[in-house]
Protein backbone atom coordinates (compact mmCIF):
# COMPACT_ATOMS: atom_id res chain seq x y z
CA UNK A 1 0.00 0.00 0.00
CA UNK A 2 1.06 3.48 -0.72
CA UNK A 3 0.05 6.80 -2.41
CA UNK A 4 1.73 5.87 -5.46
CA UNK A 5 2.83 9.45 -6.50
CA UNK A 6 4.73 9.31 -9.20
CA UNK A 7 2.03 7.68 -10.99
CA UNK A 8 -0.45 10.52 -10.45
CA UNK A 9 1.99 13.04 -11.80
CA UNK A 10 2.42 11.51 -14.54
CA UNK A 11 -1.44 11.09 -15.59
CA UNK A 12 -1.99 14.68 -14.47
CA UNK A 13 1.24 15.73 -16.51
CA UNK A 14 0.10 14.00 -19.52
CA UNK A 15 -2.95 15.82 -19.46
CA UNK A 16 -1.76 18.95 -19.55
CA UNK A 17 1.42 17.84 -22.22
CA UNK A 18 -1.71 16.46 -24.35
CA UNK A 19 -3.53 19.46 -23.74
CA UNK A 20 -1.71 21.78 -26.55
CA UNK A 21 -1.49 24.54 -24.24
CA UNK A 22 1.39 24.22 -22.94
CA UNK A 23 5.13 24.97 -23.79
CA UNK A 24 6.38 23.26 -20.69
CA UNK A 25 5.22 20.50 -18.12
CA UNK A 26 7.01 19.94 -14.94
CA UNK A 27 6.26 17.34 -12.28
CA UNK A 28 7.86 19.68 -10.00
CA UNK A 29 7.74 23.33 -8.50
CA UNK A 30 10.59 25.26 -10.70
CA UNK A 31 13.36 26.61 -9.40
CA UNK A 32 13.65 29.01 -12.14
CA UNK A 33 11.23 31.50 -14.24
CA UNK A 34 9.69 28.94 -16.74
CA UNK A 35 10.27 31.35 -19.53
CA UNK A 36 7.64 32.28 -22.09
CA UNK A 37 4.62 31.33 -23.56
CA UNK A 38 2.49 28.93 -21.01
CA UNK A 39 4.05 26.42 -18.50
CA UNK A 40 2.61 23.95 -16.45
CA UNK A 41 3.90 22.74 -12.88
CA UNK A 42 2.52 20.07 -9.92
CA UNK A 43 3.56 19.34 -7.08
CA UNK A 44 2.18 18.15 -3.76
CA UNK A 45 0.54 20.39 -1.60
CA UNK A 46 -0.60 17.90 1.76
CA UNK A 47 -1.12 15.00 2.43
CA UNK A 48 -3.51 13.30 5.32
CA UNK A 49 -5.28 10.40 6.60
CA UNK A 50 -9.10 10.76 5.53
CA UNK A 51 -11.42 9.31 8.09
CA UNK A 52 -14.72 9.24 6.24
CA UNK A 53 -12.84 7.31 3.64
CA UNK A 54 -11.07 4.61 6.15
CA UNK A 55 -11.91 1.19 7.37
CA UNK A 56 -10.51 -0.85 10.10
CA UNK A 57 -7.43 -2.45 8.00
CA UNK A 58 -6.16 0.48 6.57
CA UNK A 59 -6.25 3.96 6.14
CA UNK A 60 -7.48 6.26 3.06
CA UNK A 61 -5.95 9.49 1.73
CA UNK A 62 -6.67 12.88 1.07
CA UNK A 63 -3.44 14.17 -1.19
CA UNK A 64 -3.74 17.66 -2.86
CA UNK A 65 -2.27 18.60 -5.38
CA UNK A 66 -0.88 22.40 -7.11
CA UNK A 67 -0.69 22.80 -10.74
CA UNK A 68 0.49 26.11 -11.32
CA UNK A 69 -0.05 27.60 -14.55
CA UNK A 70 2.01 30.58 -15.59
CA UNK A 71 2.58 32.99 -18.43
CA UNK A 72 4.67 35.83 -18.63
CA UNK A 73 2.90 39.27 -17.88
CA UNK A 74 4.34 41.14 -20.47
CA UNK A 75 2.83 38.75 -22.96
CA UNK A 76 1.46 40.19 -25.97
CA UNK A 77 -1.68 41.04 -26.23
CA UNK A 78 -2.05 42.04 -22.54
CA UNK A 79 -6.01 41.57 -22.89
CA UNK A 80 -5.00 37.75 -24.28
CA UNK A 81 -3.34 36.63 -21.02
CA UNK A 82 -6.28 35.60 -18.91
CA UNK A 83 -8.36 34.38 -21.50
CA UNK A 84 -5.51 32.25 -22.72
CA UNK A 85 -4.99 30.91 -19.04
CA UNK A 86 -8.39 30.57 -18.24
CA UNK A 87 -8.40 28.37 -21.80
CA UNK A 88 -5.75 26.12 -20.39
CA UNK A 89 -6.76 25.71 -16.78
CA UNK A 90 -10.71 24.70 -18.11
CA UNK A 91 -9.32 22.23 -20.45
CA UNK A 92 -7.67 20.57 -17.20
CA UNK A 93 -10.57 20.72 -15.11
CA UNK A 94 -12.70 19.39 -17.86
CA UNK A 95 -10.07 16.23 -17.62
CA UNK A 96 -10.03 15.73 -14.32
CA UNK A 97 -14.01 15.69 -14.46
CA UNK A 98 -13.81 13.21 -17.31
CA UNK A 99 -11.47 10.98 -15.31
CA UNK A 100 -12.04 11.40 -12.01
CA UNK A 101 -10.09 8.17 -10.95
CA UNK A 102 -6.95 9.62 -12.90
CA UNK A 103 -6.43 6.16 -15.03
CA UNK A 104 -7.51 3.87 -11.75
CA UNK A 105 -4.76 5.40 -10.07
CA UNK A 106 -6.80 7.39 -7.08
CA UNK A 107 -10.12 6.54 -5.91
CA UNK A 108 -11.40 10.05 -6.81
CA UNK A 109 -11.03 13.74 -7.49
CA UNK A 110 -12.88 15.29 -4.88
CA UNK A 111 -14.22 17.51 -7.41
CA UNK A 112 -17.54 18.79 -5.69
CA UNK A 113 -15.63 18.94 -2.46
CA UNK A 114 -16.90 15.93 -0.31
CA UNK A 115 -13.56 15.66 2.22
CA UNK A 116 -11.88 18.76 0.56
CA UNK A 117 -12.64 22.27 -0.28
CA UNK A 118 -13.39 20.80 -4.17
CA UNK A 119 -11.04 21.36 -7.43
CA UNK A 120 -10.38 25.01 -7.76
CA UNK A 121 -8.05 27.89 -9.80
CA UNK A 122 -7.03 30.72 -8.08
CA UNK A 123 -5.59 33.32 -10.24
CA UNK A 124 -2.63 35.47 -9.09
CA UNK A 125 0.63 37.18 -9.37
CA UNK A 126 3.99 35.62 -8.82
CA UNK A 127 7.49 37.36 -9.71
CA UNK A 128 9.98 35.10 -10.17
CA UNK A 129 13.79 35.53 -10.94
CA UNK A 130 12.69 39.35 -11.40
CA UNK A 131 9.97 38.28 -13.96
CA UNK A 132 5.84 38.88 -12.83
CA UNK A 133 3.68 35.65 -14.17
CA UNK A 134 0.11 35.64 -14.19
CA UNK A 135 -0.50 32.71 -12.75
CA UNK A 136 -4.22 30.15 -12.05
CA UNK A 137 -3.45 28.06 -9.07
CA UNK A 138 -5.59 24.81 -9.39
CA UNK A 139 -6.03 22.64 -6.12
CA UNK A 140 -6.42 19.18 -7.08
CA UNK A 141 -7.84 17.39 -4.11
CA UNK A 142 -7.13 13.65 -4.69
CA UNK A 143 -8.91 10.75 -2.95
CA UNK A 144 -6.77 7.25 -2.78
CA UNK A 145 -8.01 4.07 -0.75
CA UNK A 146 -6.05 2.14 1.58
CA UNK A 147 -2.89 3.67 1.30
CA UNK A 148 -1.68 2.82 5.13
CA UNK A 149 -2.17 -0.47 7.25
CA UNK A 150 -3.82 -0.47 10.57
CA UNK A 151 -2.24 -2.57 13.49
CA UNK A 152 -4.76 -4.12 15.39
Amino acid sequence: MSIGLQAILDVVNSYAAASGYFDRVAGHEPKNAPGNGISSATWVDRIGPLPAGSGLAATAALVVLNQRVYTNMLADPPDAIDPNLTAAVDSLMASYSGDFDLGGNVRNVDLLGAYSPGLSAQAGYLEQDGKLYRVMTITLPLVIDAVWGQAP
